[in-house]
């Protein structure tokens, strides 16, 4: 009886020193420096730059004068006169309405007559302004403005007509001049969204 009294005895010290060893190694934890655990990701870049739309307007040198900006032509009745306006839209361009302006004298439609080459709409309610819906493209897109590249003088001018062109020593030859457009297109902005806005915009920047 006595011997059973003094191993449950011994059983409580041991219990009681293992509830202390967790106590102090919990006290230990506590105290200590807590490692956090921490993940990172590589940061990225966000640069805004801007798009663009580069346009040329070229034509050959036919009168040989070295000015590309101008040429002058000798009229002959029924025969047909090479004009070759053409407009390219450089690599990378923005998706664009690109518009050509034809600006004829009075008296042009006199002596002279042509039809448009392919593609091209004329825009309502502007004379003498047509347009194309032209994407975006890692490619330059070329743009011919007069069919077959010529202009046709009227077969029924008569020599008094073209002497008249010049009497008193005043010139009033017929002149046409062509000029090229690019304005930016995008359905979501109200300014640009339509093809009239677009060129409106156009004259204002003119």
């Amino acid at each position: 009886m006595h011997k059973e009294k003094k191993e449950s005895k011994r059983f409580g010290v041991k219990a009681l020193v293992l509830t202390g060893a967790l106590v102090l190694a919990l006290n230990a934890a506590v105290g200590g420096t807590i490692a956090w655990l921490v993940s990172q990701t590589d940061s990225v870049t966000n640069t805004f730059t801007y798009g663009d739309i580069d346009i040329t307007l070229t034509e050959t040198d036919s009168d040989g004068d070295g000015d590309l900006t101008a040429n002058t032509y000798d009229m002959v009745p029924g025969n047909s006169i090479d004009k070759d306006p053409l407009i390219t839209v450089e690599a990378g361009s923005e998706d664009c309405w690109l518009f050509v302006k034809l600006d004829e004298t009075e008296n042009f439609d006199s002596f002279i007559e042509y039809e448009m080459a392919e593609g091209w709409t004329a825009l309502e309610g502007s004379e003498g302004v047509y347009y194309q819906v032209v994407d975006r493209s890692e490619s330059e897109q070329k743009f011919e403005v007069i069919a077959e590249n010529q202009v046709t003088v009227k077969s029924d001018i008569t020599k008094k007509m073209l002497n008249e062109l010049d009497a008193d020593g005043e010139s009033n030859y017929p002149t046409l001049t062509v000029t090229a457009y690019a304005v930016q297109r995008d359905a979501d902005i109200e300014a640009i969204r339509t093809v009239d806005k677009a060129w409106a915009l156009a004259q204002e920047e003119a």
